[in-house]
């Protein structure tokens, strides 16, 4: 893996304030990320209860869920390039402020709509803000490959567990409590983030006087809307879909065209051009965009069938999912390990290998077992599979720029892999909604592998480097 080295690369003297020794900032932002993972999957288990509660639809909730993470994808970019701008630290803080009023407001939810703007609103708004700083903070302050790796691995860990263990924390906590106690729990422990982030030093001092380009930010976020849309319109009306996906299409061209314009101006833009000219960058952002695509339709699919058509309640639905949390945790706290044994290449092919199989799995056993328990086989082999690549692939992307560049790539970063998260549930949860029943829950599946396969393919391209050692 190639560092940048020179005037802006990391391993230089002139980062400004020194900053907080790494094992006190790394249980903060570890703690972000997983509290941010754990809000886009934990109300998978909360279908029936919300639905009862607040008089919706399983399509409500699914609704719910990928406004959250279309949120997330479409302000990631704008939330990045902020963080120059405003610091990262203050991102950081801001970013968990409105987060947690979001979390309190979808707790005392009355209806549909203001659990909207609580979860899907206010909690999107908050993780664009506050997760690029966690991603821009851990490379400017682990420069040595090797604590990089470690340090990703345990932020990425704390994401998987966030993602794969929500059903079950989510469950236990619907169960004991209610659903809305679950939003508590979020609001807690980002009140927890904020007193643990005093010790974070911002290792770059803020640029207040720094350009912000608001007609890209507009333009990135109206195009990433529309592409979503329109596959959530796909069970609905298919002239609705090709039209907004064609719309969105043309947004996003817009925006590369104004970026460009902007570029040739002499003016800075949202996102620099100069980001898409690495391949190894571009293939690793394919890679973490699969990865998130495929965990968190798993995720929705999974829960929603063993709900919906099998009836089981949220604890039960969430100690399945204990299978995926084992084996993403297992598989991510060894990403130092192997990091200096394997390439990220043979890592990446290795992980959409496995979860391929664990998607075989999963729909062999289902498709021959009546308990919902031959379930966790799959879910195992998915959760070990996707640990291995979730960090070499953002090792890969994050090292491949200059510190300068950290806030734009860590946004561009985030926005793939939560667009990836977002489309998994609107893709898979369209399939799964239009028919709840196994052959719907068979083909959603089906399609994810099919993903899983495109994700291998790219990771074959890859180049063939060296273990870091």
């Amino acid at each position: 893996m190639t560092v940048p080295t020179g005037p802006t690369g990391p391993g230089t003297g002139t980062r400004g304030p020194a900053p907080s020794p790494p094992r006190q900032v790394l249980v903060p932002l570890a703690l972000a990320q997983f509290i941010c993972s754990f809000a886009g999957s934990n109300m998978n288990v909360m279908i029936n209860d919300i639905s009862e509660d607040l008089d919706t639809t399983v399509q409500g909730v699914q609704l719910a869920i990928t406004i959250f993470l279309l949120v997330m994808a479409a302000l990631m970019i704008p939330g990045g390039k902020l963080t120059d701008r405003l610091g990262r630290k203050q991102c950081l803080v801001a970013g968990l402020t409105v987060y947690g009023v979001g979390a309190l407001l979808s707790a005392a939810a009355p209806g549909l709509g203001v659990l909207i703007l609580g979860n899907s609103v206010l909690e999107g708004v908050g993780t664009a803000l506050l997760i690029p700083p966690v991603y821009v903070l851990t490379t400017l302050l682990f420069t040595d490959i090797t604590a990089r790796a470690r340090a990703f691995g345990v932020i990425m860990a704390m994401g998987g567990v966030g993602a794969a263990a929500g059903p079950l924390i989510g469950g236990l906590i619907t169960t004991g409590l209610s659903w809305r106690a679950a939003f508590l729990f979020q609001a807690l422990v980002v009140a927890a983030i904020v007193v643990l982030s005093r010790r974070i030093a911002d290792p770059l001092p803020p640029e207040p006087t720094r350009p912000f380009d608001t007609g890209g930010a507009v333009l990135s976020a109206v195009g990433l809307v529309l592409v979503v849309t329109g596959i959530l319109a796909a069970d609905d009306n298919g002239w609705l879909m090709t039209g907004l996906l064609l719309l969105g299409a043309l947004v996003l061209a817009g925006f590369f065209r104004w970026i460009r314009a902007k570029e040739r101006a002499g003016r800075e833009p949202l996102l620099s051009t100069g980001l898409f000219r690495d391949r190894t960058s571009n293939l690793g952002l394919l890679t973490q965009n699969l990865q998130w695509l495929i965990l968190m339709g798993v995720s929705f699919v999974v829960a929603a069938y063993l709900q919906v058509v099998r009836g089981y309640d949220a604890v039960r639905t969430g100690v399945i999912f204990t299978a995926a949390t084992a084996g993403l945790l297992a598989s991510s706290l060894a990403a130092e390990r192997f990091a200096k044994r394997r390439t990220p290449r043979t890592l990446v092919m290795t992980g959409f290998a496995v979860t391929v199989a664990g998607l075989g799995t999963l729909l062999a056993m289902a498709g021959g077992s009546p308990s919902a328990w031959a379930t966790t086989p799959g879910l195992l082999l998915i959760g070990l599979g996707l640990g291995v690549m979730l960090t070499p692939s953002v090792n890969v992307v994050q090292s491949a720029f200059p510190e300068d560049q950290q806030g734009e790539i860590s946004g561009l970063s985030r926005s793939v892999s939560n667009l990836g998260s977002s489309l998994g549930t609107a893709v898979a949860g369209t399939i799964l909604v239009a028919d709840l029943a196994f052959g719907s829950y068979a083909a959603a599946l089906i399609v994810l592998a099919a993903v899983g396969c495109g994700g291998f393919v790219a990771a074959t391209l890859l180049p063939r480097q060296r273990a870091a050692r």
